[in-house]
């Protein structure tokens, strides 16, 4: 089975509680979940490091 994340894991590698991921969500910050199981969203890990990678203020891939 494919790895998913779930906000906890989410929060863990971007180092941010979890109810601050759902608030990303929350406000439309966060990609759509890849996958919806028994009403709870998840992600695959590319799908969130790819997000991370072009978040605003990412210091790791700024251009220039």
């Amino acid at each position: 089975m494919t790895e998913l994340w779930s906000y906890k894991d989410i929060a863990a590698h971007i180092k941010v509680q979890p109810d601050t991921v759902r608030s990303y969500r929350k406000h439309g910050l966060l990609p759509p979940p890849d996958r919806v199981e028994g009403g709870k969203p998840y992600w695959y890990p590319d799908t969130v490091r790819r997000w991370v990678a072009a978040r605003p203020g990412n210091r790791n891939r700024q251009d220039g």
